[in-house]
Formats: structure tokens, sequence, C-alpha cells
């Protein structure tokens, strides 16, 4: 096998080269296509002992479409499902075009598929995306924004209407122009993998929105494509504008199921075509193998199988070298390293990408669970691994609801230390910035809703607290209760040790009417809404992330020990506080001070007041001015802020940074 071969379909010189894995085909088909979706040809593939089959063919370039069949074992008890009735998109297809058609055709053995599946497109290669045109923004200067391609721009009055909700649109100068002052410097985009809606959402006439049911993980989805346009052009481009603006771009990816269902009852669509048993978690079941559904998604993709590995790492490659992505968040990452006896930091998935000269400094991120034995993996993903971090968003969301102690909110100000500071020398490298941490994501409530509603209205706690009343109110006091939180709690997210990353829409007051699963929101109603946008919220965000970048003291990257005079705790009166003042269940403030002298910033202070109660706090001796208030509604011009000496009264609930220059 020559070192230059890769999986799916390669052109060079007028031909296309075409190359899949399986272990147990006996016989495997290319089927060629016109674009009316005519069947113009059938390449029998040749089989090597390396387990893959490859050929070679004549005239076939951009643009052609194409699937194959496989033939061999299809006995489902015995972990196979191989069926030549079932036309199966590529693997490692570069585009997909079509849409899928459920019908029982797709899963009943014997009867032929061909017109309910998408086509695998053959597309040209192109030049590699130079390294040195990345933004490449150290992680201590990170600042991420988790962002949907639909719900985005969908609703953006200055995105020309041919481009909202897809690729285009995301690199509207009206939106670069708000990640810009917003002052993100990465977009992390909810899955843009081909990806389909489930048959049930589709027979109940809805999709899904958010994308996490992949069909093919090299494909940019086309449904994100303008009308006729091509979804691999249109993306490279947007990533290349948002690289020009200093911005980088990551790629929520979803490696860890496919579409496919459950063995014998989901359709044949591709993986399982081809291979199910080198392809998905198996387990033995009372009539036979059966799924050993890990992601909750009906199957679990098996990376101890070496093509699984070869695959995703393949496909991450041609992400980083054809597109320029810069980064990538594993969806239930635990599954992707999980042995015969639960998640392994030692898996040989992690290194296989940490072997790929390609992949070398780009930002692997970890959602580090799934929902198997032992599949809360916090901690575990070794360095270079970062990790979404959901004990600082379960602690930051009860500390504002008063339902958390500040020692809980001092580990989330510091990192999460118990769950990412090293144990051993192995993993000495590691440091505060493994933790990246958000108060709201695309999954469960936004932050305005966090403030608004006690309850979510499908049921799904999410430690929220509608400040005296559940939903919308004119109350005045609980709106100013409700607006002091909401900034609270994105200023704890960006004054925390670790990488903050806000979600989409949080900055301008987003709602989903205290909808808790929004992934088959529709974006024209409810994306961002622009022309509804609380502008002075924006405003704030913009200068709490601007505060970050200003002090190096908030982006301190070094665990801090206990005792370090780095960051020290005091009570409201200036005093040290104490071992038992953390047990105090009845502490509503706590004041917390930073020192600046060896990073060579100021020394700030935070005051953070959980309760409902004005609360005067003791400041250090000195001049200090106050540059982040809750109480805000939106930042004062330059120069307008207040110096204060002695002592501030603060109303609570209330956040209040203030700085001491030197």
């Amino acid at each position: 096998m020559s070192s230059e071969e890769v999986l799916g379909a390669e052109t060079s010189e007028g031909t296309t080269a075409f190359v899949v894995g399986s272990t147990v085909a006996e016989r495997v088909e290319l089927c060629l296509f016109a674009a009316d979706g005519d069947e113009q040809d059938r390449v029998d593939l040749d089989h090597g002992d390396d387990g893959l089959w490859r050929t070679r063919v004549e005239g076939v370039g951009d643009g052609q479409r194409y699937g194959y069949r496989v033939h061999g074992p299809g006995d489902p008890a015995a972990g196979h499902a191989c069926d030549p009735a079932k036309l199966l998109v590529d693997p490692a297809a570069r585009r997909v075009a079509g849409e899928l058609r459920w019908a029982p055709e797709l899963t009943v053995p014997g009867v032929d598929s061909a017109p309910l599946v998408p086509r695998s497109v053959v597309v040209a290669a192109a030049a590699k995306v130079n390294p040195a045109d990345r933004p490449q923004t150290p992680w201590g200067r990170t600042v991420a924004y988790e962002a949907h391609v639909g719900h985005l721009t969908a609703r953006h009055p200055l995105v020309p209407a041919e481009h909202r909700g897809c690729y285009p649109g995301l690199a509207a100068p009206a939106v670069i122009d708000h990640l810009q002052r917003l002052g993100v410097t990465a977009v992390e985009l909810l899955p843009v993998q081909q990806f389909v809606s489930e048959s049930g959402l589709v027979a109940a006439g809805q999709r899904n929105v958010w994308g996490y049911n992949p069909l093919a993980w090299s494909a940019p989805h086309a449904g994100y494509a303008t009308a006729g346009g091509d979804p691999v052009a249109e993306l490279r481009t947007s990533v290349a504008t948002f690289h020009e603006a200093g911005l980088e771009v990551w790629l929520d990816v979803v490696y860890n199921h496919t579409c496919e269902g459950s063995l014998g009852h989901g359709p044949i669509l591709s993986l399982r075509g081809f291979d199910n048993a080198a392809s998905y978690r198996l387990r033995p079941g009372p009539n036979g193998l059966v799924d050993d559904d890990v992601t909750g998604c009906g199957n679990s993709v098996d990376t101890r199988s070496p093509i699984i590995r070869r695959l995703i790492r393949e496909s991450l490659v041609r992400w980083v070298t054809e597109y320029g992505i810069d980064g990538f968040r594993f969806d239930l990452a635990a599954t992707l390293i999980r042995g015969d006896d639960g998640p392994d930091p030692a898996a040989a998935f992690l290194a296989d990408l940490a072997a790929e000269p390609a992949l070398e400094g780009v930002k692997l991120v970890a959602e580090p669970w799934d929902t198997g034995p032992g599949g809360y993996a916090l901690g575990q993903f070794p360095a270079p691994w970062r990790e979404w971090n959901d004990r600082f968003r379960d602690d930051v969301r009860n500390l504002w609801r008063s339902q958390a102690s500040w020692a809980a909110g001092a580990a989330a100000l510091t990192g999460t230390a118990a769950a990412f500071r090293p144990d051993s020398a192995d993993s000495a490298d590691r440091n505060a910035t493994a933790s990246v941490n958000a108060i709201a994501t695309h999954d469960g409530f936004t932050v305005a809703d966090l403030v608004t509603y006690d309850t979510a209205r499908d049921g799904h706690d999410q430690r929220s607290w509608g400040g005296g009343l559940d939903g919308p109110t004119a109350d005045p006091g609980v709106r100013a209760n409700r607006r002091r939180r909401q900034r609270a709690l994105l200023a704890t997210m960006l004054v925390a040790q670790g990488v903050p990353m806000i979600s989409s829409g949080d900055e301008v007051g987003r709602s989903q009417a205290g909808q808790a699963n929004g992934y088959t929101l529709e974006p024209e109603t409810w994306g961002l809404p622009w022309l509804e946008a609380d502008w002075d919220l924006a405003a704030w965000t913009a200068a709490a992330v601007a505060l970050r970048h200003a002090h190096p003291v908030l982006r301190r990257a070094d665990w801090v020990a206990p005792g370090d005079a780095a960051v020290t705790w005091w009570a409201t009166d200036g005093q040290p506080m104490q071992d038992g003042d953390w047990a105090d269940a009845g502490l509503r403030s706590l004041q917390v001070r930073l020192a600046g002298g060896d990073v060579g910033d100021d020394d700030l202070v935070l005051l953070l007041a959980n309760g409902t109660d004005e609360i005067k706090f003791v400041l250090p001796d000195g001049e200090w001015t106050v540059v982040l208030d809750a109480a805000w509604l939106r930042p004062p011009r330059a120069g307008g802020e207040a110096v204060t000496t002695g002592a501030l009264t603060v109303d609570g609930p209330g956040f209040v940074a203030l700085v001491q220059r030197r």
C-alpha cells in the first residue's frame, strides 16, 4: 500500500482511485451514477491482503456520483449485515448529494435501496491550507463561541436572504463584525458533517436541526449550502474568511455513533453494510450479538478497530488540511477511548491522533462522558486534550441561585483542579486550560432562561431560578435581579481559570421559552433574535471579554495551590476567610484578590454576592477602579468608571471587578 493512499475517492490526472475497507466482504462493487440518478457502470474492486478493497477508474473525476454494493455475510445474530441489494455511501465520502428517504427497503434484506439513498460524490484534489494562514491562538488567550450554522444567521437582517442559515452567512461582514466586537477568538460550529434526521422525527414532520446523527464524517453537510451551491467550496471560503479576521474555526464532530441505528432494526447505509462487526461495538444478547449502545443512539463506533481509527484519523486530517479547521470538539468522547473495561486514557485512538503530524497544534476538546459503564471520564484525557467541564457549569449555576457553597465557587474559579490537576509526572504538562468552562451550551437552557424559569418546560433539571417568579414578568424588581444574575453568570465564566466558551446568543439574551432540549427548534423561529437583541447585554459581555484579554491575571494557566498569594480569599469585612467560613451555608458573599505582579499585571479584586441583600465589602488599601459591574445595564464610556477607596456596597445578587493600577 502506498504511503499516499487514503480511504475514499482521490482524483489524479484524469483518473480516480477508490479505496474502502472490509474484512468480511466477498465482493465489492463500485456503482457509478449520472447526475439524473441513472446507473452508468459497475466496477469490481480488487481485494488486498490488508483488508482494503481498491480500484482506479479512468475518465472519472470531480462531480462523479457513486456508491457501493457489498457481497458478504448477512447474519445480524453473528454481527454481520452485508447485503448487495443495499447501495452504500462511502464511509470516507468527501461530499454527499441527495436526500435520504426513509422506507422499509433501507432495512429489509434483499430489497434494492438505491432509489432512497444519497450518492457519494468525487471531489477533486484541492490546494492544502497553509498552517501559517491559521490564527493559532494560544490556549491561554482563547475565548470560544459555540454556534449553529442555521441559528446564527437565519434571522439576521444584514445577511443576504440567500445566505441566511448557510455557510456563506457564517462569514457575512455583519457576523464577523459582531464576533470581533464581542472579542471571541474561536467559533465552534455544531456538526457540519453530513447528517440525516431520524425516521421518527421525519414521520412527525420534524427534523434533527443540531446535526448529531452523522452519515458521512468527511463530507460537509449539503443542507447548509446555498441553493445549487457547492458545500465543499462554500465551507472552505467561509473558514478562510474567518482566518482573515483572526478567528479560529472548530468543528463539533460526531465520531461516536452513526445514523444507522441498531443492528437488525436500523437502516443499512454505510459502515454497517461494509463491515458491521469491525465498525460498531457488539455484545452478546439473548439471540446473538446486539449493539453495545453506550451513546444512547442505537449504536456505538468501535475505535478498538484499526480501520475505524484510520477512517477517523484521515477524516480529521482532511478537515484540517483541506478546510483549515483549527480544532475539534469530540461528542461523547468517552466512547472513543472505551476499551473492554471502560474508558482508557491509554487508548490506541489517542495514540494514533498524537502520532499524526497533520494534527500537530490542532486543538482537541473532549466531551468526556458517554452513557456506558464508567462513562463519566472527566479529567481522564491526557495532554494536549482539553475537556468540557460540566462540574464548572453545575457549580456556577448553583452558586448564583444560592444553592452551592463558596468552596464550590472557589474550585470553579481556579480551574476545577480536583479533576484536572496532574497527580503524576505523566500528566505534569496539563495546566488549568484543560478545563473548558461554559455556563450554557447548545444542550440545555440558555443563560436568559436560566434566570427566568424555575423548571424546564420539557422536564429537564437545569439548576435554574426565576428570581421569585417563574417565567417572563414585568415586575421591575424581579427583572433587575435577573439582569444582575445573567451578567454574574457570564462574568464568573470569563474570570475563571480555564478556557471560557460562550453559547451563541447568550450575549444578546436569546431565549428558548423555557425549553431545554432544542435539537428540533427551527432556526427561522428560534435562531438568534437579531432584531430584538439585548444590545446592552452584548456590550456588557464584550466588556467582560475585553477585561479577560487585558489582564493576564485572569488568564493564569498555572495551577494555584492553596495558600498561594496569587489568589487569596477574603470575607466582606476584609479579613481572610477561615476554614469554618467555607462551611457556612448561610454565607452569601466572597471577596477574591488576584495578585498580578508575577505576570506583569495589575492587582484585581472580585466581589461576589449571591444573595438579595446589600453587602458592604471592605477593600484592600489604595484606590480601586470598578471595571465591571453586574449592576451596569451597559458599560460606561472609557474613563467613566467609578473610583473608590475603603469599601464598596454591592446590591445582591451582584458581581463587581475592580483593578488597582500599578
